[in-house]
């Protein structure tokens, strides 16, 4: 059975339309008219959620995913996070680096295995936004793919791919308040690398963010029981 809020949550979701992450907080505060959390969610507020929603960068509990549509170079298709109808995960990465993003995008395949284990492959969808478009062509997403060991052949694991680095910055920083800033002063990478936020969102089949995960040591498990939740609280619809 649907959430009773779903319509609410897709109204937040209208005025969204085109509306930057430094606006989100006004625009997305809907709350039950009984004096309760907010609404369209599944999930009980985020007990490890470092400040309100309002008062972070990104979308958090409770607060509309901000439209977006990129595409995805591998399966040659464009994912409108609009017309998403399935639970998703979306977080911002970039394959080249070294460390916290291999880590964060190997313990989603894990998610990913879980979520199969579970037999709710078809209702998940798996959305790592690269905000590195120069190298993180179709052939670089692939062999990461291969490293990580996602399974594409699923049709629920999808890398994005905006098409320039001002697009990336829109989506991801602007957007979606993941923060990253490319410098030259780093011994990790050749060339350039990254600093930036890492941060992975839960979001329901109304567009509804239910959990945002800091860190990329998330807890597996975790994350997989959320979606499950979420899966089955919107099932038959």
């Amino acid at each position: 059975m649907r959430p009773r809020a779903v319509v609410c949550g897709m109204k937040r979701r209208a005025l969204l339309g085109g509306i930057g992450t430094a606006t989100i907080g006004a625009a997305a505060g809907c709350t039950s008219a009984l004096g309760g959390g907010p609404e369209g969610v599944v999930l009980d507020p985020q007990e490890d959620q470092i400040a309100d929603s309002e008062d972070l960068a990104y979308p958090a509990y409770g607060q509309s995913l901000p439209p977006f549509e990129l595409r995805d170079p591998i399966a040659g298709i464009t994912i409108d996070s609009e017309a998403i109808n399935r639970t998703a995960i979306v977080t911002g990465i970039f394959t080249f680096c070294p460390a916290e993003c291999g880590i964060l995008l190997r313990r989603l395949v894990g998610v990913q295995r879980r979520v199969a284990d579970a037999g709710l492959t078809d209702e998940t969808l798996f959305l790592p936004i690269t905000f590195d478009p120069e190298r993180d062509d179709e052939a670089a997403l692939r062999d990461n793919a291969e490293s990580i060991g996602a399974d594409l052949e699923s049709g629920n694991w999808h890398y994005l791919r905006p098409e320039s680095p001002e697009r990336a910055k829109a989506v991801v920083e602007d957007r979606l308040g993941i923060g990253f800033e490319r410098t030259t002063e780093s011994d990790r990478v050749r060339g350039y690398d990254f600093t930036h936020v890492v941060v992975t969102l839960l979001v329901n089949p109304d567009g509804v963010v239910e959990r945002a995960y800091r860190g990329e040591r998330i807890d597996r498990d975790r994350v997989a029981g959320d979606i499950e939740a979420v899966a089955e609280a919107f099932d038959g619809e």
